[in-house]
């Protein structure tokens, strides 16, 4: 509903970089293949695997949000703030949103990585990272539904 209504601000089409979105997609995408390959060192029982691609997907989580908040701070010195339009206001608050659980995401990341080190891959550890490997993966599905509703068809408008 508000994909339209930008009150005389930017389009769509005038402020996003597809391509830099397109790299942070692919950063994501990567960090859930690393993220199944930890998932791969777990039921083989190799602990210190599962804490190396823990690591991997972290750092490829941190990249993501990092290159989010670099398109934040350029919308915004270009005066596309949340207060210029609907528009806006939704694209903000949507992609923070999402960015925001990602960040929640690594914590839960590095918290566990610190609970494998200490106690390995008991049954509680190896459940918790199910339930974070599922919570991650859902970040990603989430994030092409962005990717395709809010830039791609935004940029074709």
């Amino acid at each position: 509903m508000l994909s339209r209504n930008y009150a005389g601000g930017p389009s769509p089409r005038e402020i996003f970089e597809l391509p830099l979105v397109a790299l942070n997609t692919g950063l994501l995408l990567a960090s859930s293949i690393t993220f199944g390959i930890g998932m791969q060192a777990m039921v083989a029982g190799n602990a210190r695997s599962v804490i190396r691609w823990l690591i991997i997907t972290g750092i490829l989580g941190a990249a993501f949000v990092g290159v989010e908040l670099h398109e934040f701070s350029g919308l915004i010195a270009e005066g596309a703030t949340p207060q210029r339009s609907g528009f806006l206001s939704a694209f903000f608050t949507l992609v923070a949103t999402h960015g925001t659980h990602v960040t929640f995401g690594i914590i839960w990341l590095v918290t566990l990585t610190f609970q494998l080190k200490k106690h390995g891959l008991t049954a509680e550890n190896n459940r918790r990272i199910m339930c974070l490997s599922m919570f991650w993966h859902f970040l990603d599905i989430i994030w092409i539904g962005v990717f395709t509703f809010v830039y791609l068809f935004g940029a074709m408008r």
